[in-house]
């Protein structure tokens, strides 16, 4: 895929932001129902594309991108009107006559950025919020899944007019940095790596840009002793070998009570079994890793423990099958950085607090799973460990729930988006008061004489 350069075309869209066109409810709901249209046209091009570039299941695509994606765009038109009601606030006597109200306003012109790993429901869904929130938007899919890339672009064509919606093409460290420095955007929206995130979050603070960024982090699935350990591992195997391990919010590694690590093992090796046969490669139902660079990462891992199943792999197809490690130094690469890929290392533990330590070594969370049938350790867990979300006895389900605000805290990222909270995101939250023409107390005004003193303290306390 080619890059571009700058300029481009942002005058458009600021132009047209500008003349209120994407202001009226009417007209961001059309603008929704377009895209829904256009998604549905395409559907089986994305389909297509999306096997193509990660050999993604048609299942999980459609589950995780497409099906994710409607729920989004039914969620927004369902409750725009809601959304977009300005909110009274109690009255202040002080103020008395007057009247105070929130009303969210679009904030503009939003570069949204979006990762490889799920280039559409990542691509789309903040795009939603934006549109749904009354702004323009410049939209830079992945250059690592080309072809689903320029589906998009194809769907964001036949939905949106030009200068309501741009994509850009290219790779990432070419153009992104010129479009930044080139147009003051009135907020970046960004769903990638930490370290790509930090430059983009410096880019943006030299014109004073507000960022939201989406990043990863060490998400742990924690069992207890008290388990239903069958589903545990069900549930756990479903997360991490989903996409091949490469989602964000995927179980990085478990930490597993020592009283069940045994029975969780041979639980593990029967449910890989289960998932994909005794021949995982040959499975339609196991995806693949994007790119030689990242197999190459990911395959690396499977040196730092005892392999215990899996660790099969072959470059040529960038296949490394369902793979579970014990013996891992907590000190090793495996557990030090974000794996991305289906190599789930296991680590004994015997308190809470040793658990804690462990989690506490690692960066931020992005999701934590407690598997547990103790509520004193489900709310340990928790209550005492910062995580931008996560379940209790599953995974990844809080990422489809589109009532939910989904972020991460700390290095595993800053903002929420889904829903209202995509909507309020991309808004202005703009506070008016709206003053009375009569009685006029006067209060205020000079002359200051002492009595105005004795009532302003009577009424402010």
């Amino acid at each position: 895929m080619e890059s571009i350069t700058m300029p481009v075309n942002s005058a458009a869209l600021a132009h047209h932001f500008r003349s209120g066109a994407t202001l009226p409810r009417q007209a961001r709901r059309d603008a929704l129902r377009a895209l829904k249209r256009a998604l549905k046209d395409n559907e089986e091009a994305l389909l297509t594309a999306l096997h193509a570039d990660m050999r993604k299941p048609r299942f999980e695509a459609y589950m995780a991108e497409i099906g994710q994606v409607h729920a989004e765009l039914d969620h927004a038109l369902r409750n725009l009107g809601d959304w977009m009601v300005p909110q009274g606030v109690p009255d202040n006597l002080s103020l008395w006559p007057a009247t105070g109200a929130v009303h969210p306003r679009p904030v503009g012109v939003v570069l949204l950025i979006a990762p490889w790993n799920y280039p559409a429901v990542l691509a789309l869904s903040p795009l939603i919020a934006a549109v749904a929130a009354g702004n323009c938007a410049v939209l830079k899919p992945s250059e690592e899944a080309p072809r689903t890339a320029q589906v998009l672009e194809r769907i964001i064509a036949q939905a949106f007019a030009k200068e309501h919606v741009m994509v850009v093409q290219g790779i990432g460290s070419e153009v992104v940095p010129p479009l930044i420095d080139g147009f003051r955007f009135d907020h970046i929206f960004f769903t990638g790596s930490v370290p790509v995130g930090r430059s983009i979050l410096a880019q943006a603070a030299r014109q004073l840009v507000p960022a939201t960024l989406e990043l990863g982090g060490k998400s742990p699935a924690i069992v207890d002793r008290r388990v239903d350990l069958k589903r545990a591992v069900r549930r756990i195997a479903w997360s991490k070998f989903f996409n091949a391990g490469q989602t964000c919010i995927a179980t990085d590694y478990a930490l597993v009570h020592t009283e069940v690590m045994g029975p969780f093992m041979e639980a593990m090796a029967k449910q890989i079994e289960a998932f994909y046969g005794t021949e995982p490669q040959r499975s339609p139902d196991f995806a693949r890793l994007v790119n030689d660079k990242h197999f190459n990462r990911v395959k690396r891992f499977l040196s730092d423990g005892t392999v215990r199943m899996g660790g099969q792999h072959e470059a040529a197809e960038r296949y490394i099958a369902p793979t579970a490690l014990t013996d891992v130094s907590l000190d090793s690469p495996v557990m030090r950085e974000e794996i991305f890929g289906p190599v789930l290392p296991v680590i004994p533990w015997n308190t809470v607090d040793e658990a804690e330590a462990i989690i506490r070594r690692n960066p931020t969370p992005l999701a934590l799973y407690v598997f547990s049938k103790d509520r004193r350790v489900q709310r340990h867990f928790t209550e005492r460990i910062a995580f931008g979300g996560g379940c209790i006895n599953h995974c990844m389900l809080h990422f489809g729930d589109v009532h939910l605000p989904f972020g991460g805290v700390g290095t595993s990222g800053m903002g929420r988006y889904h829903g209202k909270a995509g909507f309020d995101l991309f808004s202005h939250q703009q506070s008016i008061v709206k003053a009375g023409m009569f009685p006029e107390p006067g209060v205020q005004f000079p002359p200051y004489a002492g009595w105005k003193e004795k009532l302003l303290r009577r009424v402010l306390g």
